[in-house]
């Protein structure tokens, strides 16, 4: 049985290097993770005005990411940190009182064209999401930071770095051991 993940793209570039990323892991790991992408680029900033009655694509995207098993977020690095439209979604998370990453496994992968690959921003990601609004239950360990990715990458967008594809191949061989852990001690 494959392990219903949703992919958060935490950029908002139509050419983004981390969709890229998260599309080489849904065809690479379909037999064992059904990675769907979902988009934060037109949601409506967050406003405690409007918490209670979201506008309708915010409402989508909770829902979205709350029907899955796991999240897998995907995050590049502005500014040394994450772009202001994924830390909007996150906000719009964990608001409402329906808790929708609370326990929800999940594990973070980023790319850059910088050599260090969003260290930053996964840094202060992993920060954000410790908040008890929040709280999945995130992979420790098994950093995915890809560096210098557009050289990684072929004209179609696939990635070709045989040691990036075998580091991912091992944090998904570690992830799909901690989520199958992580529901049995919750349901425990």
């Amino acid at each position: 049985m494959s392990i219903k993940v949703k992919a958060i793209i935490g950029s908002t570039s139509s050419t983004s290097y981390n969709l890229k990323l998260v599309e080489h892991m849904r065809k690479r790991y379909a037999g064992k993770l059904e990675i769907t992408p979902v988009f934060v680029n037109d949601l409506e900033m967050f406003s405690i005005d409007i918490e209670s009655n979201p506008p309708a694509n915010v409402q989508d995207f909770k829902d979205n990411v709350k029907d899955s098993d796991a999240v897998l977020f995907a995050v590049p690095e502005y500014n040394f940190s994450i772009p202001g439209a994924l830390k909007n979604a996150i906000d719009w998370l964990s608001r409402g009182g329906d808790f929708t990453l609370q326990n929800k496994p999940a594990f973070i992968v980023g790319s850059s064209m910088g050599q260090f690959g969003s260290i930053r921003a996964q840094l202060h990601l992993r920060e954000i999401l410790s908040n008890p609004a929040l709280a999945p239950t995130v992979l420790p360990g098994n950093e995915v930071y890809v560096g210098s990715v557009h050289e990684k990458l072929n004209e179609v967008g696939e990635l070709t770095d045989q040691a990036t594809i075998d580091f991912l191949d091992l944090v998904v061989h570690n992830f799909i051991e901690f989520y199958n852990n992580t529901k049995v001690t919750v349901k425990a």
